[in-house]
């Protein structure tokens, strides 16, 4: 400590800063260097892209399209492949064995008998279809 003394006699004590200094300045120095400086965070593992082309997924809306052909059994259309009368249930079971969402679109022409529809219906059912709904024009039209 140092002593100053005043113009009046009286002493005066000032503690000398310094040495106080350099030790919080040691001290610094010696925590930044226990500290380490690599951050730590949770260990998780990134998605990485796949090695193979994986194929494009499958379309999610199945519209099963009833086609009128006078004079002769209606056609049938799952989505863009023509199918037969006796093939509907088969592929229909093959779409949505693996699939969560079972929901099917039925479409007819205009001057389709309701009859074949409501046997596309009952086919959709028997492929375990859960909803089952019906496009009309309007429903396209987006009105």
């Amino acid at each position: 400590m140092a002593m100053s003394t005043g113009e009046t006699g009286s002493s005066m004590s000032e503690p000398n800063i310094t040495p106080m200094i350099d030790i919080l300045l040691v001290l610094l120095i010696i925590f930044m260097v226990i500290v380490p400086v690599t951050p730590k965070g949770l260990e998780a593992l990134v998605p990485q892209p796949p090695k193979h082309q994986v194929d494009p997924a499958p379309e999610r809306t199945i519209v099963v399209q009833v086609f009128n052909h006078p004079g002769a059994p209606p056609a049938y259309r799952i989505n863009d492949l023509d199918v037969s009368h006796a093939d509907l249930l088969s592929k229909l079971q093959e779409i949505y064995a693996n699939r969560a969402e079972r929901v099917m679109f039925v479409k007819g022409d205009d001057d389709v008998n309701f009859a074949y529809i409501a046997d596309v219906i009952d086919i959709g059912r028997a492929a375990n279809v859960d909803h089952i709904g019906l496009m009309t024009p309007k429903i396209q039209a987006g009105q």
